[in-house]
């Protein structure tokens, strides 16, 4: 688990957009490609984190992320990139390319969908990956998937009902005064 022992500042980035984000559509474990927006979208993020002192750059395996962590790297000379599996996206199982529903909501209850990780089980998972990225080299940047960002912010108490778009930096910062985490989305 995330703790304030993980680290003082580490830095999250969601991928850059798809065709899939732009209908809509749930991806999870398919492997979308950026679309061209996804593209610029990570060249703009670039600048705005060659700003921050990041040493270490996380990223899932599938394409979208892998290719923006790619991209971002390009703009931070010195830094390492570093896979981790545990980063992937839920495996949504039958719900994949399909728009999100009432059935989201319900599988954060427990309602099994075919073919998906639950949602016990997907917590553990991104617990391990971003405990393994934390374990690295600082300030580490993470670039994921909503679903990671969403169990990041559970797991240090933030709202996680707040979604974080397409290539917006976000620096995480424990605040040792107040005993708590703080999320700041980074500036263009």
């Amino acid at each position: 688990m995330v703790t304030h022992d993980s680290r003082e500042t580490f830095y999250f980035i969601r991928h850059g957009q798809t065709t899939w984000n732009r209908e809509k559509r749930v991806m999870g474990s398919s492997d979308i490609p950026l679309s061209g927006e996804g593209i610029k979208e990570a060249i703009k993020a670039s600048l705005t984190l060659r700003k921050e002192p990041i040493l270490t750059i996380c990223h899932s395996p599938l394409l979208r992320a892998k290719s923006t962590a790619s991209i971002i790297q390009e703009n931070l000379p010195g830094t390492t990139l570093v896979e981790i599996p545990e980063l992937t996206e839920c495996n949504w199982g039958s719900k994949e390319g399909h728009a999100k529903g009432t059935w989201y909501d319900e599988w954060m209850t427990g309602l099994e969908v075919e073919g998906a990780e639950t949602f016990v089980d997907f917590m553990k998972r991104a617990n391990i990956g971003v405990s393994k990225a934390l374990a690295l080299p600082g300030p580490v940047l993470i670039v994921a998937h909503l679903g990671i960002n969403w169990s990041i912010k559970k797991f240090l108490n933030l709202d996680s009902r707040v979604e974080i778009g397409n290539c917006i930096p976000e620096r995480y910062s424990y605040n040792a005064n107040r005993n708590l985490w703080l999320a700041q989305k980074l500036p263009a």
